[in-house]
């Protein structure tokens, strides 16, 4: 089923939670809604399920008008973040409860009830626990018990509100790559909510960013990331470095440094703001005259396969992070307190015009 929002409002009192948003989403992938709390996704995804109406907009099921649809007549399977399972039904009566609620005429029978709850138990590997409670399964697996009872009633669309915030970061990890296999032996249309940047680029298909109400940028994981269309998405996807200055015929002069490669402007030179990863920069030893940010070794954290270097610029005090391998940690030999050079090896400059570059 593809799923289209046009025009999408809605105001919760002096509060817009979404402002005028359009999207499509395909077919049988899984898109991400990526944003900060407040930002506007779990009601965009309240709204598709029909849990929520919007003040204007459409919302569109299979390119019908599904605006004014119940819930019920939506075909959607809903997930939330806490589970909301029954602690008074097993496991099997959780996962059979929405063919058990259906009216007489579309009710399965009870022999049909039963093979598709255990084939479900099976996809998510947790038929072994049919007969258990779940106040006695762990966050993980009432996750994917949740998970089955919202494919038991084979829904058109899957949607999912935060669904492993709950759980701790190894859970969550596992859970997700689970989901992802899960997702391309399925092939239902699905949409996540979630505010986790690693959960969103490593499970989705395409990614939603939202900001105050609008999107930001629609795009593949990969896209968004390498390809940020605005400072709030290069910001809110992982750690950044900020080198404010002005940009003139390509080039950004900060403080003692200059960084080429800016694309032009218009007006003859403007303010600007070069982002760069701290896994984008280069660090060598300071020598007098070399090409280069002069900065201050203040603290080095070298455990694992990585050396986080925190960095303090000589022109101006401000801060600077950069992640470089723990081998030419090693190599460098430095010590807190060492004079040091780090230079850009890719960057993305955003001048004050508006114009991103």
């Amino acid at each position: 089923m593809t799923i289209e929002v046009k025009n999408i409002n809605k105001r919760f009192g002096e509060f817009t939670a979404l402002d005028n948003v359009s999207l499509q989403f395909p077919a049988g992938e899984l898109t991400a809604l990526l944003g900060p709390s407040g930002c506007g996704k779990t009601t965009l995804l309240r709204i598709i399920a029909g849990l929520e109406h919007p003040d204007s907009g459409q919302v569109l099921l299979d390119a019908e008008d599904a605006s004014s649809r119940h819930v019920r007549e939506r075909q959607v399977g809903f997930v939330f973040q806490h589970y909301a399972l029954f602690r008074h039904m097993t496991v099997f009566e959780n996962v059979a409860f929405g063919l058990r609620v259906r009216p007489r005429a579309t009710r399965p029978s009870e022999t049909e009830i039963r093979a598709r709850v255990k084939e479900l138990l099976e996809l998510v590997q947790l038929d072994w626990l049919a007969d258990r409670f779940p106040p006695q399964l762990s966050g993980g697996q009432r996750q994917r018990i949740a998970l089955a009872r919202a494919l038991a009633v084979e829904p058109r669309v899957l949607l999912l509100d935060e669904p492993f915030g709950a759980l701790d970061a190894k859970v969550r990890k596992e859970l997700r790559r689970w989901l992802r296999r899960l997702h391309d032996d399925l092939h239902v249309t699905s949409i996540f909510v979630t505010h986790d940047q690693e959960e969103a680029l490593e499970v989705a298909d395409q990614v939603v960013l939202m900001n105050k109400g609008k999107v930001e940028q629609l795009g593949a994981p990969g896209d968004v990331y390498n390809h940020p269309a605005s400072p709030f998405v290069y910001s809110f996807l992982g750690n950044v470095n900020l080198f404010h200055g002005r940009v003139h015929e390509g080039v950004l002069a900060s403080g003692d440094a200059s960084f080429t490669g800016a694309r032009p402007c218009r007006g003859a030179d403007a303010k600007g703001i070069a982002y760069v990863r701290p896994h984008d920069l280069d660090v060598d030893r300071y020598t007098p005259g070399g090409e280069g940010i002069v900065v201050k070794l203040k603290r080095a954290h070298a455990i694992g396969p990585l050396a986080q270097l925190d960095l303090q610029r000589a022109d101006n005090a401000e801060l600077i992070e950069a992640v470089i391998p723990n081998e030419r940690f090693g190599q460098l030999q430095i010590k807190e307190g060492d004079t040091l050079l780090v230079r850009p090896r890719r960057m993305h400059v955003f001048v004050d015009q508006g114009a991103s570059i």
